[in-house]
């Protein structure tokens, strides 16, 4: 066997791995997000468990992408991007699942049924992050439009600081207007989940931006 052909056989195919499960897992957080602002713009309490569980589903979809990255990772000896951050780009992307199925189990297990206009804007930003997140995971595969990339980062990171704002007035309105000290911590528990999602989603493209660095 040549020396071509032994590089050839550790180089990954990156059409088949890395870059389609990444795709994969950005759009899974998209189709989250969508039912997670569906869910909190919903009256009706049957809708709402039906549109949570889905959210239940969709997130052991994304564990598994997650851990298929993560298997990939330890197969290929030589990977598009640095290996770090793969990882980190993966376990963001991961930890934004998990903290919109946290913030929509909360919601379910507390019998929340009245979502206030901070619940349902922090369910906004999250999906208008997301759907930023997955227009750059979807142009990483070949760098070829690294203005792209770089636009989708900044605008995330204007979402985050918008959800900061948002998070802060909420807060402070529950603890202005809201006597039942039950229902405040519920509502504070759930607001600190969606939150602490748009801080996921600038972590992702605060990797994004390490590997636009690195590589562009």
């Amino acid at each position: 066997m040549s020396l071509n052909s032994i590089f050839q056989y550790f180089v990954p195919k990156d059409k088949k791995t890395f870059f389609p499960l990444f795709e994969q897992a950005a759009s899974n957080v998209v189709s989250m997000s969508t039912i997670l602002v569906e869910a909190v713009n919903s009256v009706n309490p049957a809708t709402r468990e039906e549109l949570f569980r889905q959210i239940d589903k969709l997130e052991n979809k994304g564990d598994e992408l997650t851990h298929q990255i993560y298997l990939e990772l330890g197969k290929n000896f030589i990977t598009p991007f640095d290996r770090e951050d793969i990882h980190a780009l993966a376990t963001a992307i991961d930890d934004i699942a998990d903290y919109i199925h946290g913030a929509a189990n909360r919601m379910l297990l507390y019998k929340i049924d009245d979502f206030n206009e901070h619940i349902r804007k922090l369910a906004e930003l999250i999906l208008q992050a997301g759907t930023d997140l997955e227009k750059a995971v979807r142009e990483l595969k070949d760098l070829r439009n690294v203005r792209a990339i770089a636009d989708s980062c900044i605008r995330i990171n204007s979402v985050e600081n918008q959800a900061d704002y948002v998070f802060d007035r909420a807060v402070a309105d529950l603890f202005l207007y809201e006597t039942d000290a039950i229902r405040l911590i519920k509502y504070k528990e759930i607001l600190a989940a969606l939150e602490t999602a748009t801080d996921m989603c600038e972590d992702a493209a605060n990797v994004m931006e390490s590997i636009l660095i690195k590589n562009a």
